[in-house]
């Protein structure tokens, strides 16, 4: 692992343990599971352009079901 994605990682799962939080106090779904996804997806994904590819849909798809 490089430090690219090691920081990628960090800001993911941070993002993603705010979503995991404001679902539960909420009382949604969707941002528990894009939490979960955003916090435990990055120790799978072995590239930092790989983890960039599936977490940023990840962290628009709360906002775009909601708008729907």
């Amino acid at each position: 692992m490089d430090t690219t994605s090691i920081m990628l990682s960090l800001l993911f799962g941070t993002i993603g343990m705010g979503f995991l939080i404001y679902g539960k106090n909420a009382g949604r779904v969707i941002p528990i599971g894009v939490g979960l996804c955003l916090m435990v997806g990055p120790y799978f994904l072995p590239s930092a352009g790989l983890m960039l590819a599936i977490c940023i849909p990840l962290l628009v798809t709360p906002f775009v079901i909601r708008g729907a």
